[in-house]
């Protein structure tokens, strides 16, 4: 029989959160290795080969009560941009979490910084893939831009909004925002910005064929994070050759890279309205931010994905 893998994530089934996402591509990946896998919210009390856990804090409990029943069964641990950039340092149970876990999965290449000295040797990344099969899209007569993820306050959602009455007058910039509002204050929030700004409209939850047709028609992507462990839609827009203006944070810097021209300071949307304002106005810079982005497309194929996870397993399955 085939051996099984046991994914926990606590991102409900059907919803559109990032780690739900990664543990699907995650099941469809060691499904093509030959492993059958169940994709749970918490453990089941089952007894897989692996336990394939996301998120330090919130699957600790699972952790824990897996290595009590199984301590010899591994455990393989995805870190998230809330795991490395806040609950560290203010939730014990994470780190309980990554000191007991075999191997810890990083996003991009910035978080093994963040990673306790004594655990970084049983760390390593693997970039998360994307594949698009959509046409290639004709952008929009006016220069929109798009912002992608669910509003709450880790993403500061509205610095693309707060931006906009700083632009330049003859600035052609239509904002699209999607992402559900994860409380009553940001949905009031966004509902406010989108009756009083006439260039900013938001769309809320959509699916994610519809998100990928957006973000093909934009000209560029905003992601305005102020922690990230690696966000699922800045691959998506390397796939799509979408130039991106993002916050200078370690999760973007790992996806872009440290000498990535679009960077601007966090929260800071005066230093926003002047990127965007520069990538509309100035085609060479513009030309350069996508050259930059194209570069980065060998490291979130489908194939090193798969190559990665399929060496990560040979690790941890010895037979």
């Amino acid at each position: 029989m085939k051996p099984l893998i046991e994914i926990v994530t606590p991102a409900p089934q059907g919803s559109l959160h990032g780690n739900r996402i990664t543990a699907l591509r995650w099941q469809d990946f060691l499904g093509e290795l030959g492993f059958r896998v169940v994709v749970t919210e918490s453990w089941s009390g089952d007894d897989p080969a692996v336990l394939v856990a996301l998120h330090a804090y919130r699957s600790h409990s699972s952790m824990m009560e897996f290595h009590r029943h199984h301590p010899d069964k591994p455990i393989v641990l995805i870190l998230t941009g809330t795991d490395l950039y806040r609950d560290m340092a203010v939730h014990g149970e994470a780190l309980d979490s990554m000191e007991i876990a075999d191997q810890l999965i990083v996003l991009q290449s910035a978080a093994l910084d963040s990673i306790p000295p004594h655990l970084r040797h049983k760390a390593q990344v693997i970039y998360q893939s994307v594949t698009v099969d959509i046409p290639q899209s004709i952008p929009e007569p006016d220069f929109q831009v798009v912002v992608i993820g669910h509003l709450r306050d880790e993403k500061d959602p509205f610095c693309i909004a707060r931006c906009l009455p700083l632009m330049p007058l003859d600035s052609k910039i239509g904002v699209l925002h999607l992402g559900m509002a994860m409380n009553e204050q940001m949905e009031r929030e966004a509902k406010g910005y989108n009756e009083t700004l006439e260039r900013y409209q938001w769309i809320g939850e959509v699916s994610h064929a519809d998100t990928l047709k957006m973000l093909s028609r934009s000209r560029l992507m905003v992601i305005s994070s102020r922690m990230e462990g690696g966000a699922h839609v800045v691959s998506e827009a390397i796939a799509l050759g979408i130039p991106v203006i993002a916050s200078d944070i370690p999760g973007n810097r790992g996806l872009l890279g440290d000498d990535y021209l679009g960077y601007y300071p966090v929260s800071n949307e005066a230093a926003l309205a002047s990127l965007l304002y520069r990538a509309e106005t100035m085609p060479d810079f513009y030309a350069a931010l996508k050259k930059q982005i194209d570069i980065r497309k060998n490291l979130i194929s489908p194939e090193r994905e798969l190559q990665s996870i399929r060496h990560l397993m040979c690790q941890l399955i010895k037979a």
